[in-house]
């Protein structure tokens, strides 16, 4: 398809989703940069309305918010359950260590000024990039925002994210770069 469009592609290291936004960091040309989970879940349509306050000056980091604009992947199982208690204690610790009222840290649709992106140092290789990505923000004294924006149920793939098999690497790297340089 994007050859179709006549589109620059450029393909990952197969390292996870971490490695992925950090290599496309290095290529973004415009200011913003927009990451968009590639199952369909999220509406391109919402594009405007997440980078509008990074345009108005408002913000240089803004994350979509499935508790704002609602979800239909969230609820529904147990393991939805532990998914949405494990991002709600995450988002907790976020807001309460960095004054700040969040609602969603783990969604993958975000937009972020290019050159603050550019200017965090990332690690993380897997899905835990979303959280590090909102500390590094904070922790670096960036405004960080959120808009409603509605997740939709999945359109391709099946979640690689498994509660059980992946809770201890969240806690460790939410604590990691909560309360570490």
């Amino acid at each position: 398809m994007a050859r179709e469009f006549d589109v620059d592609l450029l393909v990952d290291n197969g390292l996870g989703k971490g490695a992925a936004i950090r290599q496309a960091i290095k290529y973004v040309a415009g200011d913003i940069v927009v990451f968009i989970d590639a199952d369909g879940s999220h509406d391109p349509a919402d594009i405007p309305r997440l980078i509008q306050p990074i345009v108005n000056g408002e913000c240089d980091h803004v994350t979509g918010s499935r508790m704002k604009g609602g979800s239909d992947e969230l609820h529904g199982d147990f393991a939805k359950f532990l998914r949405m208690l494990g991002s709600d204690i995450i988002t907790l610790g976020i807001n309460y260590r960095f004054n700040v009222r969040l609602t969603d840290s783990q969604n993958g649709f975000r937009a972020i000024r290019s050159e603050v992106a550019r200017q965090l140092p990332l690690k993380e290789n897997i899905t835990t990039i979303e959280q590090e990505l909102i500390i590094k923000t904070l922790k670096a004294k960036y405004r960080m925002g959120e808009v409603p924006t509605h997740e939709y149920k999945r359109k391709s793939g099946e979640s690689k994210v498994s509660v059980r098999r992946m809770w201890p690497r969240y806690v460790y790297t939410w604590l990691k770069y909560m309360f570490s340089g």
